[in-house]
């Protein structure tokens, strides 16, 4: 389950990237260009899949 987590938090992470940049206006070609929004929406999926990223690799406590 952790390595399905971790690829998909890994695709989240490149995809909200590709958003981002498309957002700010440094990638350009698509109808996401200079569009603020998907500024937005790049950053909010990059912390999601970081987030994912970090659950995935936390261990369990052990309870005594």
């Amino acid at each position: 389950m952790k390595i399905a987590i971790k690829i998909v938090s890994a695709i989240l992470v490149l995809i909200g990237c590709i958003w981002l940049l498309q957002g700010i206006n440094v990638l350009p070609g698509s109808f996401m260009t200079g569009q603020t929004r998907w500024a937005v929406r790049g950053g909010i999926l990059i912390f999601a899949g970081i987030a994912g990223w970090v659950t995935a690799n936390r261990k369990k406590r052990q309870a005594n």
